[in-house]
């Protein structure tokens, strides 16, 4: 998602709590990283690598000047043959401390394994930060965490001001990444905002000539 594209989901969720909760969860996370110089290590569960916010977070690390916003992506599952920056196991997790950040996101539970994992980082010093479904026990570790909201069962619709996980990935790490806050624009109403996203995000591109 380019930064047109976050620009104007910002413009549709405007008056919902979305955005201002994603900048402040972003600010926490720069905030943590920043003054260390680097050291965030991110992982996901068993079932899920957030490989898209890591090569997101890469982006707005050398599009911001940044680099300690890069992150290194902790894996379950390391196959053979993996490159070096894609072959960290959990292992890593057990040297996590004092000046790092750990950045857990899944948007399933996380399991009692990278549970234990988490609590003995966090106890060692390191900052613990969780992007996921809500789960309790994970957010209880964290010292800070936003929920996003479930997939509902089949059938079943979102409410409009829902976002699934990977959205509120998009959103995080483009706030992460940026200098300044942009000015507070007027309110309208959600379906109105939601209409116009949708006619320039299908609109065919204009003619070449």
């Amino acid at each position: 998602m380019d930064a047109v594209r976050v620009a104007l989901l910002r413009e549709v969720l405007a008056g919902t709590e979305w955005v201002q909760a994603t900048r402040r969860f972003a600010g926490t996370l720069r905030g943590a990283v920043t003054p260390q110089g680097g050291g965030l290590l991110l992982v996901g569960s068993a079932g899920y690598e957030p490989w898209h916010l890591a090569a997101h977070l890469d982006d707005e690390a050398a599009w911001s000047g940044l680099p300690e916003l890069s992150p290194t992506l902790v894996r379950h599952r390391v196959p053979g043959g993996a490159p070096a920056h894609l072959a960290v196991g959990l292992g890593r997790l057990a040297a996590a401390g004092r000046g790092e950040t750990l950045l857990v996101v899944t948007p399933e539970q996380p399991g009692a394994g990278l549970l234990e994992r988490v609590h003995d980082a966090r106890r060692n010093g390191a900052t613990v930060l969780a992007l996921d479904g809500g789960d309790r026990d994970l957010h209880a570790l964290a010292h800070d965490a936003l929920a996003a909201c479930p997939v509902p069962p089949d059938g079943a619709d979102a409410a409009p001001a829902d976002l699934d996980l990977d959205t509120v990935q998009h959103l995080v790490s483009a706030a992460a990444g940026e200098n300044s806050l942009p000015a507070p624009r007027g309110h309208r109403r959600f379906r109105d905002r939601l209409a116009r996203l949708t006619d320039r995000l299908t609109a065919p591109p204009p003619p070449r000539w």
